[in-house]
């Protein structure tokens, strides 16, 4: 196993009791909006780009809102032989405009807690969903 951690971001974004995910063209199942922190950016300015390309042009936000609010090790959804360090941001304000699917994002959810667990990706079902239905984020 690779020792290297890499490092991700996720920003969580909430309406009506819900966080908003998205479901990546590559992979079977949805995740938090967010990806990979580039060579040369702290973990903030990754959050906010990904924000950026993974919600589309038309997607309106403040990049001044997004805070960050926990890290935690994970094991990569994607290559269980990679070990991910994670860093959780929320966005404190409402998203406005709307979200637009790319080559990258086939669709976007607004997930409940009765929603389908098998839709997510291991980070959201062990970490993030039990992270924001304790805090009454997500109901």
């Amino acid at each position: 196993m690779d020792n290297k951690k890499i490092k991700v971001v996720g920003t969580m974004f909430f309406k009506d009791g819900k966080i908003l995910i998205d479901k990546p063209r590559k992979r079977p199942t949805y995740q938090m909006i967010g990806g990979s922190v580039e060579e040369g950016e702290t973990p903030l300015e990754a959050a906010i780009r990904e924000c950026h390309e993974e919600l589309g042009n038309n997607a309106i936000f403040d990049q001044n809102k997004i805070k960050f609010v926990m890290d935690f090790e994970e094991i990569a959804t994607s290559d269980p032989t990679k070990k991910i360090h994670m860093h959780i941001f929320i966005y404190e304000g409402e998203l406005q405009g709307t979200l637009t699917t790319s080559d990258e994002i086939e669709a976007f959810m607004w997930f409940g807690k009765n929603d389908d667990y098998n839709l997510l990706s291991n980070t959201l079902k062990n970490e993030i969903l039990p992270y924001t239905i304790k805090k009454k984020l997500v109901k």
